[in-house]
C-alpha cells in the first residue's frame, strides 16, 4: 500500500503574499499535502493575539494558478489562522504546522512578540506538531534559497520523530549565502532583551503620537544560545515550550505565608 502523505498546515505573520510563505510552501510540497490558511495582510508583532470583539472573515484564494492545494485568506491574526484551520477548514487534524518563513529574526526575547511563533505555538496547544521558521533578512527581495534544504531537514525530522507535548521548533536561519551557513546547531533561547524608547512627535493637528524605537541587548555570553549561533553562520533550532509555569520557584513560593 502507498504511504499517506502528511497533511501540512502552512501559515505565517507576513501575510499570504509575502515571499517567504511562497518559499515554506514549495518546500512542504515536496513532503506531503499542503493547505494554505494565511493572514491576509502583514501581523508581524501580533504575538498571540486572538480575535474576539470583531468578525472574522476567511475565504479560499488563487495566488497562483498552477497551485493544487487549497489556500485561505483570512482578516484575523496568525493564532486566528490556526485555529479556523483546524476547527473549520480542514476535514482531520494536520499532521503538522509550520509557520514563516518570517522576514526578520525571531531569535531570543523576540519568540515572545512573534506571530510567527506564537502560530505554531497555537498549532502545539491544538496538539498539533509545529515549526516555526525565520530568516534574518527583513526585506522583501530576502533570497529565502539558501533556507530551504534546513527547512526541508528539520521538518523531514519532525514527520519521523513527532515532537513532545507541549514542544514546538523555533528555527532561526542566518543572512548568509548557502556556501556561507555551516550547519544547524540545538541550543537554547539566549537571554536578551530590548531596550526601548518611544519617539515623540506632533503632528498637524497638535496632538501628539509616538514610534517605538529600541536597541537589542544581548548579555547572554553562552556558546550554546540561539544568538551565539546566528552570529557564527549557524542556522539555529531552540526547542519552545508553551508552559509558562515557573518550576524551579514552586517549592519557594509554597514556603511562603500567603494564608497567614
Amino acid at each position: 500500500m502507498t504511504k499517506k502523505k502528511p497533511l501540512i498546515l502552512v501559515t505565517n505573520d507576513d501575510g499570504i503574499t509575502a515571499p517567504g510563505i511562497r518559499t515554506l510552501i514549495e518546500v512542504m510540497k515536496e513532503l506531503g499535502d499542503v493547505v494554505v490558511v494565511a493572514p491576509d495582510s502583514p501581523q508581524s508583532g501580533m504575538g498571540h493575539a486572538i480575535t474576539i470583539s470583531d468578525t472574522l472573515f476567511c475565504e479560499q484564494v488563487t495566488i497562483k494558478e498552477n497551485y493544487k492545494h487549497k489556500e485561505y485568506s483570512c482578516s484575523g491574526t496568525p493564532a486566528d489562522c490556526v485555529k479556523i484551520a483546524t476547527q473549520e477548514i480542514l476535514h482531520r487534524k494536520p499532521d503538522l504546522c509550520v509557520s514563516g518563513i518570517n522576514h526578520g529574526s525571531n531569535s531570543s526575547i523576540n519568540v515572545i512578540y512573534s506571530g510567527t511563533m506564537s502560530a505554531a505555538v497555537e498549532a502545539g496547544v491544538e496538539g498539533i506538531p509545529a515549526i516555526g521558521f525565520s530568516l534574518l533578512d527583513y526585506s522583501l527581495n530576502a533570497d529565502f534559497e539558501p533556507a530551504r534544504k534546513y527547512v526541508k531537514a528539520i521538518t523531514r525530522n519532525v514527520i519521523k520523530n513527532g515532537l513532545p507535548t507541549g514542544v514546538v521548533l523555533n528555527v532561526n536561519i542566518p543572512k548568509l549565502s548557502g556556501s556561507e551557513i555551516k550547519g544547524m546547531k540545538v541550543c537554547r533561547q539566549a537571554n536578551a532583551h530590548w531596550e526601548e524608547e518611544f519617539d515623540k512627535r506632533t503632528n498637524p493637528q497638535g496632538r501628539d503620537y509616538y514610534w517605538l524605537t529600541g536597541t537589542f541587548v544581548n548579555k547572554d555570553k553562552g556558546e550554546d544560545t540561539d544568538e551565539w549561533a546566528l552570529q557564527n553562520g549557524y542556522v539555529s533550532v531552540v526547542p519552545v515550550q508553551f508552559d509558562l509555569t515557573a518550576h524551579h520557584f514552586l517549592d519557594d513560593l509554597n514556603n511562603w505565608e500567603l494564608n497567614d
